[in-house]
């Protein structure tokens, strides 16, 4: 026996066709939203990541400077990349070791980005936001880099244990921050370029500018002495073309002076660096690497050309 007849939808029954329009509206703006906020959340890994670690491809054209050490790189820009040359060429002054600039390197990062300020909070300034009211010094003398650096190097030679303690320990028992555990995203990327920058690593740093200033071999040298005081004693500057020959004892000490004119190569119109059997030439499209050297200078002998 058939069962009853099924009943049949009259076209008044079926939704209307804005109604389908608005599901599919409603759907397409729901994936888009979630689309967007996976992107955002890949992105923001992405930047803390490399503000953290660095990238390892470095852009180009860009202004700043990069460290690479055993796979780990490390970036900077032109003022960060000046700041930070001056903080491991006073530690190489003093004859402390690349931790002791991994320190100092990982404050400053915390502190002031690396950037030399004249405010922060209170009355904190310079590199390390140093207060006066504090015993660092006056404002005039913490604003320069390098008494700025050797305050901090005198306090954290008188922390015990310095050479083996955790790093973001060590920084917080010097500066005392309201952030104590706030150095340790820096330690990492401090360690790389603390590494090139006193010449632990040879030939691991390099600066792509896509602008330079004029030759100024005196206003260079003048900066290197201030910086490398008695490590550099044998500076002498020559020309025309200008060249400045830094004559060093250690192996080390001559590649970090190499490096530190690197990052300074822009500021004084640095045209070529020589150190051992290796050349690096400045370059405004391409990062430029350090290559074999057509001529070398005398033992531990920096040459530094100005256009």
């Amino acid at each position: 026996m058939a069962g009853p007849p099924t009943p049949r939808r009259s076209a008044s029954d079926a939704p209307p066709k804005a109604v389908f329009r608005r599901r599919r509206l409603l759907v397409g703006l729901v994936g888009f939203g979630l689309l967007g906020l996976v992107l955002a959340l890949v992105a923001g890994v992405a930047v803390r990541w490399w503000e953290g670690h660095g990238t390892a491809i470095f852009p180009s054209p860009a202004n700043g400077c990069v460290a690479t050490i055993s796979g780990q790189t490390a970036t900077l820009d032109l003022e960060q990349s000046y700041n930070a040359a001056i903080i491991a060429g006073v530690a190489v002054q003093r004859g402390l070791p690349p931790r002791a600039v991994s320190i100092a390197l990982a404050t400053a990062l915390q502190e002031s980005g690396l950037r030399n300020l004249d405010h922060g909070d209170r009355d904190s300034i310079g590199l390390f936001q140093q207060r006066p009211s504090q015993g660092w010094g006056t404002i005039a003398q913490i604003m320069v880099p390098q008494y700025a650096a050797g305050k901090f190097y005198d306090a954290l030679v008188r922390i015990s244990n310095w050479q083996t303690r955790d790093i973001t320990e060590v920084a917080q028992a010097v500066q005392r921050s309201a952030v104590p555990d706030g150095y340790r995203k820096h330690v990492e990327r401090a360690k790389t370029l603390a590494s090139a920058l006193t010449g632990e690593t040879a030939a691991a740093f390099t600066c792509l500018s896509t602008t330079s200033k004029s030759a100024d071999a005196a206003g260079y040298a003048t900066l290197l002495q201030a910086t490398y005081g008695g490590k550099a004693p044998s500076t002498s500057v020559d020309g025309p073309p200008a060249r400045v020959d830094i004559t060093v004892a250690a192996d080390a000490t001559a590649w970090s002076v190499a490096a530190a004119s690197q990052a300074w190569s822009s500021f004084f119109g640095v045209t070529q660096i020589t150190n051992a059997d290796k050349a690096w030439h400045p370059s405004t499209t391409d990062l430029p690497l350090w290559a074999a050297a057509t001529t070398s200078p005398a033992v531990r002998t920096v040459s530094v050309a100005f256009g």
